[in-house]
């Protein structure tokens, strides 16, 4: 695993080059829906992951955001799930909060782990039953215990403008028990930042398997806890995620629950 941990964490640094390379440049920006977003840093991101992933020897496929994307069950054997640049809206935007997400399974179950985020220079790592590291750093969930405490992050489906009622309900219903919420638009960050403890949980609905592969890895490693909202296990193939430090778990399924 350390070597597949090394091949990780080497992909996502070079992905990580090419996003600050275009950052804040002119880009060629295309739509795969009303406000879901794809540029030429998505693209140039993924084939330099694609192109040192096919070098490394290791036998696996690819479910990636871009080229590969397409999947009638979840994959059996050694998979690797890679969002090239997780928060391309706020990438085309100017706003400095994107990562690269990179993660590694094998029989359904996240193996390594690797969130880069380019302009402040950190690397999230983690390995199943070895732990969970910032920029080589140990890292551990936060010991918040009561929700009232506690500050979370969220996310809006790229479908929200359709059906926006119980994404609305939940996250009302979340704000009055909570002492803060972010929406900052990159899950993979959002649940690294969750790992780290710099925030306490995290829901969102209609995920993909990149947007949390690496991150629910890195979360479980660093003592959190990630669910479906009825309290079942949760894999990246599961369109629900709740992501906490595992003490106000509890809580926040209470109130999705009751809600969704």
């Amino acid at each position: 695993m350390a070597h597949i941990l090394k091949i990780a964490g080497k992909a996502a640094l070079e992905a990580g080059k090419i996003l600050r390379k275009l950052y804040g440049k002119p880009l060629k920006i295309m739509h795969k829906g009303d406000i879901d977003l794809v540029t030429e840093a998505d693209i140039s991101s993924e084939n330099a992951i694609l192109a040192m992933l096919n070098t490394s020897g290791l036998q696996a496929d690819f479910l990636a955001e871009e080229s590969h994307f397409t999947y009638t069950e979840p994959p059996a054997g050694p998979v690797w799930i890679i969002d090239p640049l997780d928060g391309t809206t706020n990438f085309a935007h100017g706003l400095p909060w994107f990562a690269v997400s990179i993660a590694y399974l094998d029989k359904g179950r996240g193996q390594v782990g690797a969130i880069y985020s380019p302009v402040r220079d950190e690397l999230f790592c983690g390995c199943l039953d070895r732990g969970a590291w910032l920029n080589g750093k140990p890292i551990r969930v936060s010991s918040i215990p009561v929700l009232d405490k506690s500050l979370l992050a969220t996310g809006f489906p790229y479908d929200v403008r359709k059906s926006p009622a119980k994404v609305m309900a939940a996250l009302e219903a979340v704000l009055m028990r909570v002492q803060g919420i972010r929406r900052a638009g990159a899950a993979a960050l959002d649940l690294a930042y969750v790992a780290c403890g710099r925030m306490d949980g995290f829901w969102e609905v209609k995920l993909k398997p990149w947007d949390t592969a690496a991150g629910q890895l890195l979360l479980e490693e660093a003592g959190g806890k990630t669910s479906d909202f009825w309290g079942n296990s949760y894999s990246p193939f599961v369109p629900e995620i709740l992501a906490t430090n595992s003490l106000i778990h509890k809580e926040m399924l209470s109130i999705l629950r009751d809600v969704l």
